[in-house]
């Protein structure tokens, strides 16, 4: 039996991180990508093929592909959008230039790629693609505008590919976590550093109660339902492997509430549940 492949982004640590290593011990072909080749480099020590992808990138995608392509001769069983990153903050303290960046990463990435992995797949007769979208793509918070934005954005873009993929051999799937433990606070720290001007905000106080606090906060306190990575790898390999996968998977108890509460709850109330959260 020929070994299946995948490409996954966003591999240098947490989700990326653990999926990559769970899916070789599977049997996988996994091209574990990274933003930055001192990551990759750490990758292959472990004895993942890794190799440089940065969603920003327009290049950095082709050539990432091409290699994956040269690699298989030219096959791709699967595709695990996974890389992101947070700019926490209040959206009126969001200048445009974050959200571009934010966006480019975070959605246009996801694209420019899931649009280059669909002729391979289409080639080959078969394929799954499979983007990591968020609780937040359901639901919004405080404080977290931008990258609710753009995970928001995904989940749209994603149902209308899934749709127009209904006659095609390839599968397009969502998973939906919410509170995982990885160091996605630590790596927003840069971010918000770089583009919010917390100090001049008219929702100082906010920052400085609130949102301060929780992200530099290094007690190593778990969030209120938070899972380890492997939950969300249990969800993925039943996507990547089960005959019929379903076209989107929750992982976390708030995702599974929240996902029920929109459909029966009113705007109003979905607030009172976010501003109590």
């Amino acid at each position: 039996m020929t070994q299946k492949s995948i490409l996954i982004t966003g591999c240098s640590s947490g989700i990326g991180y653990h999926a990559a290593h769970a899916l070789q011990k599977r049997g996988w072909q996994v091209f574990a990508t990274c933003r930055q080749e001192q990551d990759c480099e750490r990758l292959r020590g472990e004895g993942l093929e890794s190799f440089t992808l940065d969603y920003a990138d327009e290049a950095s995608i082709k050539t990432a592909l091409a290699e994956v392509l040269k690699r298989t001769g030219g096959t791709l069983d699967a595709l695990y959008n996974n890389g992101a990153y947070a700019i926490p903050g209040a959206v009126q303290d969001l200048p445009r230039d974050a959200l571009r960046a934010i966006f480019e990463t975070n959605l246009f990435g996801y694209h420019d790629l899931t649009c280059q992995v669909i002729p391979v797949m289409q080639k080959q007769g078969h394929g799954r693609i499979i983007n990591c979208s968020s609780v937040l793509g359901l639901t919004a918070l405080r404080m977290r505008g931008a990258y609710v934005s753009t995970k928001f954005a995904m989940e749209g873009l994603t149902d209308a590919l899934r749709l127009e993929m209904h006659n095609q051999p390839i599968d397009i799937i969502l998973i939906e976590p919410g509170p995982i433990t990885t160091d996605i606070r630590v790596k927003a720290q840069p971010h918000f550093e770089k583009w919010i001007d917390w100090e001049n905000s008219s929702m100082r106080k906010v920052y400085e109660h609130g949102l301060l606090p929780r992200l530099y906060d290094t007690s190593g306190t778990l969030d209120s339902f938070e899972l380890p990575c492997e939950a969300v790898t249990k969800k993925l390999i039943h996507a990547l492997e089960s005959k019929r996968p379903k076209p989107r998977y929750y992982v976390t108890f708030p995702t599974y509430l929240m996902g029920f509460l929109r459909r029966i709850f009113s705007t109003r109330i979905l607030d009172w549940f976010a501003l109590k959260g």
